[in-house]
């Protein structure tokens, strides 16, 4: 690790990278950048976007805070202009401490991409904190009790959906970053769609912009988004 860096008293940083071509892109030095992260300790998840907001994105997820930059400067010298990105860390939240340890445990140090969930989507959120509806204001047990209940609709997906929320509090212009991978597309869309009707999201979520698309290995990304 640098001396100049950081790093993290626990868990691990995740980097959300999502880029389009700045201008020809040469492939080889792409692959190096990751093949050189993985050989580092870095996990590097590349999936193929769906629609106009960026052709590829990255995942990066390591400690070393210091060795996501140089990821970013190699794929940006090597062509990709990186176009959105959002910055967060694995934790355990206060309404999950009583969990076993080894649940605790993937939480801060996930092992990550699942095997055969190729459909991928990640948006960002806060908790609402206006006038009338401020979760903030609220005791400790209200929230949890609002929590268990997002969390039992969240455990219906079990087998379809894994799940990984980051917190990204003084670290990106929203609090939390919510990646999903899923079996099929439509996997997506249901448990968005259920988890929304639960009182934490309904009336105190904020939701920033989805992205959507295919985790799959990098030549292929590459191939597939890259002329």
């Amino acid at each position: 690790m640098s001396e100049i860096d950081p790093g993290l008293s626990v868990g691990t940083a995740v980097v959300h990278l999502f880029c389009k071509p700045a201008s020809t892109v040469d492939h080889e030095a792409v692959r190096a950048a990751a093949a050189a992260a993985e050989a580092d300790g870095m996990t590097v998840i590349s999936i193929a976007i769906m629609g106009h907001k960026a052709d590829l994105a990255f995942m990066l997820l390591g400690p070393e805070l210091w060795r996501h930059r140089q990821f970013q400067t190699e794929i940006q010298t090597a062509g990709l202009a990186v176009v959105e990105s959002f910055i967060s860390i694995t934790e355990v939240s206060e309404y999950a401490k009583s969990l076993p340890e080894e649940m605790l445990q993937d939480r801060l140090y996930p092992n990550l991409p699942p095997e055969g969930k190729n459909a991928w989507s990640f948006y960002p959120m806060s908790k609402r904190r206006g006038e009338v509806k401020n979760w903030f204001t609220m005791d400790f047990e209200t929230r949890k009790n609002m929590m268990y209940e997002h969390g039992t609709s969240g455990r219906k997906f079990a087998g379809r959906v894994v799940q990984l929320i980051t917190a990204s509090t003084g670290l990106d212009e929203y609090e939390w970053g919510v990646t999903l991978f899923c079996q099929q597309l439509d996997d997506l869309k249901d448990i968005v769609y259920t988890m929304r009707f639960d009182e934490a999201s309904a009336k105190y979520g904020e939701f920033g912009p989805f992205y959507t698309g295919i985790v799959a290995p990098l030549d292929d990304v590459l191939g597939q988004t890259i002329a």
